[in-house]
């Protein structure tokens, strides 16, 4: 039975605000479990940097004329897109794409990188500030894909956290809020090396092959990570990555993967935990663990 939403009052309603750099990051990067947390009546918003300007058309059915006005088609998948994982809202901040470094894009005066960082910061400050959610989801340090904009969000969503609880930064964003967990979606080790041998040991070939050269197992052990399970949301979070008809192929890497295998050997989506005021359980599998004045969400 689906819980109904919204049935907390404001002084213990939970919230989560989830930070992305273009259109379909939010699909790839944890939307199962934002569709879980929505489902047990968590409020979610949605903010997105750009527009994705720069993307290519990654979808052999798609005209590839529709790149001539790609940041209206980007902007509707987009909508699309959290409709199906059910967020509340849908925050467009309005910046280009920034592209790769040396690239026209990089260099384009609207360009994320290129906007004065301060201005992104008390922006994101004031929405922070609005919806005094207890988790906001931003950005690990993108070793492996150091796109611009994503490096960009990484370091905005760290600074967001601790000037949205300072009275003294931006007092015209509204009355300070201490937000108590910040995570990042982490694409770890242990995810990538269970679902490769799964699909090897059932005589599949895994999508993950190339992946395994840049794969370090210590690396997770550094890591802070919460696991949440989002068995009943699998089908969700691919449903939403379809939505983006420009960026994915539907027969693509990201659909190769049987369901029925993620859902028995990893049905989990992973984060890192980037930042807290109140030390979750990290083997809770609850993004909300240990938000003062909150109920259980798992």
């Amino acid at each position: 039975m689906t819980a109904a939403r919204h049935r907390y009052p404001d002084v213990m309603r939970n919230t989560l605000v989830a930070v992305h750099a273009h259109p379909d990051d939010e699909s790839s990067k944890g939307a199962g479990t934002v569709a879980h947390y929505v489902e047990r009546g968590v409020r979610s918003v949605l903010v997105t940097a750009t527009g994705g300007e720069a993307g290519d058309i990654l979808n052999p059915a798609v005209d590839p004329s529709v790149k001539e006005r790609l940041a209206d088609v980007r902007r509707a998948e987009l909508m699309e897109a959290a409709r199906i994982i059910g967020f509340d809202e849908v925050v467009l901040l309005g910046y280009r794409d920034s592209g790769m470094p040396d690239s026209p894009d990089n260099a384009h005066p609207d360009a994320l990188v290129n906007a004065d960082c301060d201005e992104v910061l008390a922006r994101l400050v004031a929405i922070v500030r609005r919806e005094r959610p207890a988790v906001l989801l931003g950005y690990d340090e993108h070793e492996f894909y150091p796109h611009p904009d994503h490096l960009c969000v990484n370091q905005l969503m760290k600074d967001a956290f601790e000037a949205a609880a300072d009275p003294e930064r931006f007092p015209e964003a509204g009355p300070p809020w201490a937000v108590t967990h910040l995570y990042a979606p982490s694409f770890t080790a242990r995810r990538i090396v269970t679902l490769h041998e799964a699909m090897r040991e059932r005589g599949m070939e895994s999508p993950f092959g190339r992946w395994l050269e840049f794969v370090d197992p210590d690396n997770d052990a550094r890591k802070r990570l919460v696991s949440v399970d989002i068995s009943d949301h699998l089908e969700t979070a691919r449903a939403a990555l379809r939505a983006h008809r420009t960026q994915v192929d539907p027969e693509g890497f990201w659909f190769q993967v049987p369901l029925d295998l993620v859902r028995e050997v990893y049905p989990y989506e992973d984060f890192e935990l980037l930042a807290t005021r109140s030390e979750p359980d990290l083997s809770s599998g609850d993004l909300f663990s240990n938000v003062p004045g909150s109920a259980d969400r798992r």
